[in-house]
C-alpha cells in the first residue's frame, strides 16, 4: 500500500524520487518523506499530508544528492503524523530505511532492542527494523548486507525495504517478502519502486524481486542474492508500459479517463483472444489446463473488493454457460477458515495490481491443497501472475484512480472469454449459442462508448442527489453484482453510504430505510427477472423511494414509475454488467467532485492492498 522510490546514479536524486512519489500517490497515503545519502551525510525530510506538502517542506533545504530514496505511508502502525512518517533513522541515525508491510513480532523485538539501549521516536513497527538492522551490525561486527540479512531472518510479517546507510555512500540494499518491489536498470542508474510507473520515464529493463531476495545495487553493479546469500541471475524484463498511459490527459481526474477508456480496455482484453471471423476463442493461459476445467468439480473464486464483485458475475457466467458449481470468497475470510479444497479444485484469484496480500495468501493456501490456481490480474509480473499454475492478464493499463472502473469491466471481459471457452470444451454451450455470444461480445466496447454519451445527463441526476445521506442499489441476476459495485463505488469516493442488495431481498429489511429522502439506483435492463424488477421498483414507489433507474433503450414501462431514468443500449443478459455499471461509474464520479472529494485518492484508501 506504501509507495517506495530510490535512486542511485549520476543524476541529482531528489527530483527523480519526489516525481516518482507523485507517480505513487494513487496507492494512497498519508504522509511522505525522503532520505538522501551524500559524502557520508544521510539526511531525512519527513512530511504529514500529501507529496506537496514535502516539497513545499524541502523547497529551502539542501537535498543534493546522487543516492536517496522517498517513501508514502499508508499508517498501520501509529497515527498519521510527522513523527511516524518514513523514512526512519537507526538510533545512532547511520542507518535509515523505507518500508511497506507490516512487522508482525515487533513488539518483542522492539522489547529486546530497548534493553540494548535502543531509543524509539515513533510508533512504528519500521523503526523496529532499522534498529534491529543496526544492533546486529553492531554485535555481529559485520558488513550492512549481511546485518540486513540476517535481519531479514528474524522478523516475521512482509516487507519491501530499502536501506542506505552513512557508512557505505555508495551503497542501497533492498529486499521483498510479501510486498511488491521492482528495480530499473538504466545506464550506470538504478531506479527501485513498488510498481514500474515510477520507472518507465527513465527506462523500460525491469527486474522484478521476487520474496526472500536481497538487492545490493554499490558502484554501478547490482547483485541478487538469496536471503541464504545464494546469488540469483535477475530476470530482465522489458516494459510495454507507456508514459502517457499514466499521465492525465486532459480530464480532470484519473477516475474520470479511466471510465472513459473502457471501450479501449474492454477491446484490449479481447484482443487475440476473440477471434470472430474465424469463430474462435483463444486464450493461452487455459489451453494448458483445459482438461483441468473440463474436469472440474467446483471453481473457487478468491478476491477482494471490486475484484469479488467481478467474481460474482463470473459465477453467473460460469454456472450458466460452462454448468460448473462456483463459490466467490472474500480471500480475507478464506484464508481464516479451514476451506475444503481438492484436488479437482480449480482456484480463480483475482486482482487488480496482482499484489492484494489477502488474495496472495489465499491462493497460497489452495495451492498447498492441491488446487490448480489461475490469475486474473492487470500488472504484468506481480506476485499472483508468478504464484499461480497459469492465468490471464487483463492488458486495462494502468489504473491510477484509487476507486477501480476499467479494472472491473477488463476483469468482467475475461471472465466472460473463460466461461464462454470452457463452456464450449464442457459441450455446454452450444456452437450457435457460441457464436451469439462471441458476435455480441464484439459490440460492446461500441455499447460503452454509446453509455458513456449519458454523462451530462448523469452528471444532472447527480446535482440533484449530491447531499442525500444514504442510497440504495438493488438489481437482480446478472445485474446483482453490478448493483453491489455501484454501491462500492458511491461510498468509496464520495463518503456517502450506500448499500447494494439483490432486488428481491430489499423486502427482507432494507424496506425499512425507504421514504422520500432515499434515493434508490434500480438496475432494470430486460431480462429474465424484469418483471419481478418491475414489482420490486413498485415497492420502492408506494414508499416515496426516489427511483433512479438503468433500463434498456426503448423501456416504456419503467420510465413511467421511475422519477429519473438512464438508458443504456441493449445486449444479451451475460453481457449486460459490462454496460449497466457505466452509468454507476459516473453517477459516483458526479456526485463526489460536486461534494468536492479528492477522487482519485480517497481518504483511508489504498490503490494497492499490500498488507493484511
Amino acid at each position: 500500500m506504501c509507495g517506495i522510490v530510490a535512486y542511485i546514479g549520476y543524476r541529482e536524486a531528489c527530483p527523480i524520487i519526489i516525481k516518482g512519489l507523485r507517480r505513487l500517490e494513487y496507492r494512497g497515503y498519508d504522509s511522505a518523506g525522503v532520505a538522501l545519502l551524500d559524502d557520508n551525510q544521510l539526511t531525512v525530510y519527513k512530511k504529514k499530508g500529501k507529496v506537496a506538502d514535502l516539497e513545499g517542506f524541502i523547497k529551502e533545504k539542501n537535498t543534493h544528492a546522487h543516492i536517496g530514496m522517498g517513501h508514502t505511508r499508508w499508517a498501520t502502525h501509529g497515527e498519521p503524523n510527522d513523527v511516524n512518517a518514513h523514512p526512519h533513522y537507526s538510533t545512532s541515525e547511520r542507518i535509515a530505511i523505507i518500508h511497506n508491510g507490516i512487522i508482525e513480532n515487533y513488539a518483542a523485538l522492539k522489547k529486546h532492542l530497548q534493553q540494548q539501549g535502543h531509543v524509539f521516536h515513533s510508533d512504528t513497527d519500521t523503526e523496529v527494523f532499522v534498529n534491529l538492522i543496526e544492533e546486529i551490525q553492531k554485535k555481529n561486527k559485520c558488513s550492512l548486507e549481511q546485518a540486513v540479512r540476517l535481519a531479514l531472518h528474524e522478523v516475521v510479517g512482509a516487507y519491501a525495504i530499502v536501506v542506505l546507510s552513512k557508512d557505505n555512500p555508495n551503497q542501497l540494499i533492498a529486499a521483498r517478502k510479501g510486498s511488491p518491489l521492482v528495480v530499473g536498470i538504466g545506464e550506470n542508474e538504478f531506479f527501485l519502486a513498488s510498481d514500474a510507473t515510477p520507472i518507465i520515464e527513465y527506462t523500460n529493463e525491469v527486474v522484478y524481486v521476487n520474496d526472500y531476495e536481497l538487492v545490493v545495487i554499490k558502484d554501478g553493479e547490482m547483485d541478487l542474492r538469496s536471503r541464504e546469500d545464494v546469488k540469483q541471475t535477475p530476470y530482465i524484463q522489458k516494459l510495454e508500459l507507456e508514459l502517457d498511459r499514466i499521465e492525465k490527459g486532459g480530464y480532470e481526474h484519473f477516475m474520470m479517463k479511466e471510465i472513459f477508456e473502457q471501450p479501449r480496455s474492454i477491446l484490449d482484453s479481447m484482443r487475440g483472444r476473440l477471434e470472430l471471423e474465424a469463430g474462435h476463442l483463444n486464450m493461452g493461459g487455459v489451453r494448458a489446463y483445459e482438461r483441468k476445467f473440463v474436469n472440474a468439480d467446483r471453481i473457487l473464486i478468491v478476491a477482494c473488493g471490486t475484484s469479488w464483485h467481478a467474481g460474482l458475475v463470473a459465477e453467473y457466467l460460469l454456472e450458466d454457460l460452462a454448468r460448473i458449481p462456483v463459490e466467490v470468497e472474500y480471500a480475507s475470510e478464506f484464508r481464516y477458515r479451514n476451506p475444503v479444497i481438492t484436488e479437482r479444485d480449480i482456484v480463480i484469484a483475482i486482482s487488480q495490481s496482482g499484489e492484494t496480500a489477502d488474495t496472495l495468501a489465499a491462493l497460497e493456501l489452495a495451492k498447498s491443497r492441491g488446487a490448480t490456481i489461475f490469475g486474473i490480474c492487470n500488472v504484468v509480473g506481480s506476485s499472483i501472475a508468478r504464484a499461480t499454475d497459469a492465468g490471464a492478464y487483463t492488458h486495462a493499463g494502468p489504473e491510477i484512480g484509487v476507486a477501480s472502473t476499467k479494472a472491473f469491466t477488463a476483469q468482467v471481459t475475461v471472465l466472460t472469454l473463460l466461461a464462454m471457452i470452457v463452456g464450449h470444451k464442457r459441450g455446454t454451450l452450444t456452437d450457435t449459442r457460441l457464436r451469439e455470444l462471441m458476435v455480441e461480445l464484439s459490440t460492446i466496447p461500441a455499447k460503452v462508448e454509446k453509455a458513456l454519451e449519458l454523462n451530462t445527463e448523469i452528471m444532472q441526476i447527480a446535482e440533484i442527489f449530491k447531499d442525500s445521506t444514504n442510497f440504495l442499489y438493488l438489481g437482480r441476476g446478472y445485474n446483482f453484482p453490478v448493483a453491489l459495485e455501484g454501491a462500492l463505488k458511491l461510498k468509496e469516493i464520495s463518503y456517502i453510504h450506500a448499500e447494494g442488495y439483490p432486488a428481491a431481498e430489499m423486502k427482507h429489511g432494507p424496506i425499512a430505510l425507504i421514504d422520500e429522502n432515499m434515493p434508490v439506483v434500480v438496475i432494470a435492463t430486460k431480462d429474465s427477472s424484469y418483471e419481478k424488477v418491475v414489482s420490486n421498483i413498485q415497492e420502492v414507489k408506494a414508499r416515496k423511494g426516489r427511483i433512479i433507474a438503468v433500463v434498456t433503450e426503448g423501456d416504456d414501462v419503467i420510465p413511467a414509475m421511475a422519477e429519473f431514468t438512464i438508458e443504456v443500449p441493449a445486449t444479451s443478459e451475460a453481457l449486460m454488467p459490462l454496460v449497466s455499471v457505466v452509468p454507476l461509474q459516473l453517477l459516483s464520479y458526479h456526485i463526489a467532485v460536486l461534494r468536492g472529494c479528492n477522487v482519485d485518492q480517497p481518504r483511508n484508501l489504498a490503490k494497492s492492498v499490500t498488507v493484511e
